[in-house]
């Protein structure tokens, strides 16, 4: 199993370089193929439905704006992917809403790299609900990348992901993440299976908490750590609260540079819901992230 086929998403925000960076970095371990996108935001329905008229003054005004601005976003993509060492990629300008329309895309690829939404910057034509979006309707697992950047000197030489942290519930989207995870776990110096309240759903974890995911590695030539943490408990129920912000300082204590996450959530409509972990580590996180749903 290889990236053979990446997909990465680019736009005008300030951190958009070290996103690119990333994706180069990941499609050069597996001499693998980048296509960088940028959308405009004109959902394709409306050209699918004949609501747009492209001879309308105004509206070709609009549109060859933002046409412009997403080739405008573009201008850096080629240079900077030569620069890597990278030899196959191409860019598109796509005329579609950037969940969609990345989603649509992403169904072709082995995986697509995004970036975490930047409240700074939430005019932008992603928006912040656009992560979620491509997660929970992409089918393919989505690597994130923080704004703030990463947790590492810019420019410097250095293979992605060589301390990662598997967030491990039991469930069946934290066996698709780790499954989705495997080239980047075969080729880290450290992995580390975080196991956090194993007695509240003990049919999902067993008598030995993360040992079969530990048998499971290890049988893909993974040597791995099994961290076991307690949040704590609150309400009557006494539920664990808080798992989105361990798992996050779990992996600063850890110094990790990559967090493998199983991501429950479904859409309705266009509000896309996100279990509360996954909404949490998307709003904090300060590494990237490998997210499968």
């Amino acid at each position: 199993m290889a990236y053979r086929s990446i997909l990465v998403h680019v736009d005008e925000t300030p951190r958009v370089a070290e996103r690119i960076r990333y994706a180069v970095e990941l499609a050069l371990q597996d001499d693998g193929h980048l296509l960088g996108v940028a959308l405009t935001g004109i959902s394709r329905v409306l050209y699918q439905n004949a609501i747009l008229d492209e001879q309308d003054p105004n509206l070709a005004l609009h549109l060859n704006f933002l046409r412009e601005r997403a080739n405008r976003a573009l201008e850096q993509f080629a240079p900077l992917v030569q620069r890597l060492g990278l030899q196959s990629f191409e860019q598109r300008v796509v005329d579609d809403d950037p969940g969609a329309g990345l989603s649509l895309l992403a169904r072709h690829a082995d995986l697509v790299v995004i970036g975490q939404a930047d409240p700074e910057h939430v005019a932008t034509v992603a928006g912040t609900e656009f992560p979620a979006q491509v997660l929970t309707n992409s089918g393919r697992p989505v690597l994130v990348v923080p704004y703030a950047g990463l947790p590492r000197p810019a420019g410097a030489a250095h293979a992605p992901a060589r301390r990662i942290l598997v967030a491990w519930n039991g469930s069946k989207e934290a066996a698709r993440a780790v499954r989705e995870a495997l080239p980047l776990l075969k080729r880290a110096d450290h992995v580390f299976i975080a196991v956090f309240d194993p007695d509240y759903q003990k049919a999902l974890h067993g008598e030995s908490p993360g040992a079969d995911l530990l048998k499971f590695l290890m049988r893909h030539g993974i040597d791995a750590e099994i961290l076991v943490r307690q949040t704590e408990r609150t309400g009557m129920l006494k539920r664990p609260s808080g798992t989105g912000e361990a798992l996050l300082s779990l992996a600063a204590d850890q110094a990790c540079d990559l967090l493998v996450l199983g991501a429950y959530g479904h859409s309705r409509f266009r509000e896309t819901l996100l279990g509360g972990v996954t909404r949490t580590v998307l709003e904090a996180m300060t590494l990237p992230v490998l997210m499968a749903h």
